[in-house]
């Protein structure tokens, strides 16, 4: 029993680190954008994606693809007490990521000029020059984060990743400043700089495009200073493993076998994940391509469902498409927001998992699975509900006032519908670690090439049908990943015999979410006809506070039902600061399970 609540313990109280840290990061990255546009400008932000659209898909393998080789194989070597294949994992994989960071970085350099010019922005290859050599840094952290993760330590991981985007926040801006600052001086001074002569704000795309070459290179500098951490954090603090372990550990297996192992997991891991971000880079190309067809050839119609927010924002109707794609897009935020902290707990139980296979310990596996699977429903569920009955006034509350005031009331149903299939969106990705922690990553591989093929075709379809339009992107994605889901938990049932406890991860928590949704919607709408100060089209009003208030009311009415439903169990309460107490008052009144 006491290794069942530690395992337990484990899992949550990883997922607790990484969860705070992936939330700083995600703070950061809105502080980090908000003041970069009003530095670089949309030319500047238009060379600063041109790079980091290239720069995206190399580092969700190298960030993606290698950790999980690493700590899949250190925890099932940890398991059986082989802990000189630990020390071994860690010595064959940094200068096997070494070289691989090197080789990525090369191959950036080399891919620069043909990139830029096929993209049509020439002045955007001194920003793939700056984000180059992240691409190495990156691999040397991968390397470094999977193997204490494998050892079940999240710190390393969670303070890396808050460095790097410090480093990204502060470097970025104070650079990207730096070179505008410097160039106006110039300019004022002798009409020229960069060796370029100014007449006009039409002859500063280069002043543009350096500075945001300077923006990206803080995103390079992150890396470095991220990697710096991990390399010190090792040297000072080891990695735990003592000296009567390795001494009792058995000599460890060839180097053959273990770099066998490393690529096994790492390559079809890799390739999941250039297959998503292939699938994005098409996705993004065929909505706003279809929608461009669709309001040409539907244009009354289009102009019948949202005449009023384009008046509203005065689009000339060749940019319709795009202000359409701009609003779908304005969701996009919110609807990753919880998978993307969700993540965490899929990467939290990759060691446990991996270690409880390796022993032959179905029962912890199944434990794990349904813990899993038991706290991502309880975050999804009530989140992708308020999204649902609060849509409109969460976009309002954000945008109310901005120039993207006009797009909301298309957003709105968007996020709606996306909060109608949160869980489903949330629950891919801990579902593809666990697969990858029993050494089947080949699985979610096939799952993903095979579910890329419908969204694509559903896409297409849906999109083109003038009524539903650009809502026709959130059913092709909810059904790429049901079918993703669906696919990969056949096979983890067939290798694992997992059974899911339906009553508590998925009836308790949908019955709370209900519940919760229902009282966010409620409050919202009572407190909107008593508060009805302040200007309307300003967010400083009567709404933005209903909003607040409802949803904090909503918060603790989905509290007070899963402690009702016992939906909780004595070891979710034990990963909270001072849980053991928390937990002995709630058994007390048997308002856990």
């Amino acid at each position: 029993m006491a290794d069942k609540s530690t395992k337990k313990q484990n899992i949550l109280g990883g997922a607790m680190v990484l969860v705070i840290a992936t939330a700083l990061v995600k703070v950061i990255g809105a502080v980090y954008k908000i003041p970069l546009t009003s530095i670089i400008g949309s030319l500047g932000r238009g060379y600063f994606a041109s790079a980091y659209n290239i720069y995206t898909p190399i580092y969700a393998i190298s960030m993606a693809g290698l950790p999980v080789a690493v700590s899949t194989i250190v925890s099932r070597n940890t398991a059986l007490g082989k802990y000189r294949d630990v020390k071994q994992v860690l010595k064959i994989t940094f200068p096997l990521f070494l070289a691989l960071g090197l080789v990525g970085t090369g191959a950036l350099f080399l891919a620069a000029k043909p990139y830029v010019d096929s993209v049509g922005s020439p002045l955007a290859i001194y920003s793939v020059y700056a984000i180059a050599p992240s691409i190495l840094f990156c691999c040397i952290m991968s390397t470094y984060r999977g193997y204490y993760e494998g050892l079940s330590n999240m710190y390393p991981t969670a303070i890396s990743q808050v460095i790097e985007s410090l480093g990204k926040l502060i470097f970025g801006l104070v650079l990207s400043y730096g070179v505008i600052a410097y160039a106006e001086k110039e300019i004022a001074l002798t009409g020229q700089v960069f060796g370029q002569v100014i007449e006009s704000d039409g002859d500063k795309a280069i002043v543009y495009a350096l500075s945001a070459a300077a923006a990206i290179l803080g995103v390079t500098l992150g890396t470095v200073f991220g990697a710096i951490y991990t390399i010190l954090r090792h040297k000072l603090k080891k990695d735990g493993i003592t000296k009567e372990q390795l001494v009792n550990s058995p000599l460890a297996s060839p180097k053959k076998t273990t770099i066998k192992e490393i690529v096994a997991i790492a390559v079809p891991t890799a390739i999941s994940s250039l297959v998503l971000n292939i699938t994005n880079f098409i996705d993004t190309w065929m909505i706003q391509s279809r929608l461009e067809s669709v309001v040409l050839e539907n244009y009354d119609t289009i102009m019948g469902i949202y005449g009023d927010s384009i008046n509203a924002a005065n689009i000339a109707r060749e940019n319709i498409h795009t202000f359409l794609y701009g609003a779908y897009d304005t969701t996009l935020d919110f609807r990753n927001l919880v998978p993307t902290i969700m993540m965490t707990l899929g990467v939290s139980a990759i060691p446990i998992i991996s270690a409880a296979v390796a022993k032959k310990d179905y029962k912890t596996v199944n434990s794990s699975v349904n813990t899993v699977f038991r706290m991502t429903m309880l975050i999804a569920l009530p989140a992708g509900v308020g999204f649902f009955a609060l849509s409109e006034p969460i976009l309002g509350l954000m945008y109310r006032g901005t120039e993207n005031e006009p797009g909301i009331a298309i957003s709105a149903p968007v996020l709606a519908l996306y909060g109608l299939m949160m869980a489903i969106l949330t629950l891919s990705s801990p579902l593809t670690n666990m697969l990858q922690a029993i050494g089947r990553a080949d699985v979610p591989a096939k799952a993903l090439a095979l579910g890329c093929v419908f969204k694509i075709g559903l896409n297409y379809i849906l999109i083109g049908i003038p009524e539903i339009n650009i809502k026709g992107a959130v059913f092709g994605t909810a059904f790429f990943y049901l079918l993703c889901i669906v696919y990969n938990y056949s096979v983890l049932k067939k290798e694992t015999s997992v059974r899911i406890e339906i009553k508590t991860v998925l009836i308790k928590p949908l019955i709370a979410a209900v519940l919760c949704g229902g009282a966010a919607y409620g409050s919202y709408t009572l407190l909107c006809g008593i508060l009805t100060f302040g200007d309307p089209s300003s967010r400083l009003n009567g709404q933005s506070l209903s909003c607040l208030i409802s949803v904090g009311i909503a918060g603790i009415v989905y509290l007070i039902c899963i402690l009702f439903t016992k939906t909780l169990v004595k070891d979710d309460i034990l990963m909270l600061p001072k849980g053991e107490k928390l937990a002995k008052i709630l058994e007390k009144y048997k308002l856990i399970g």
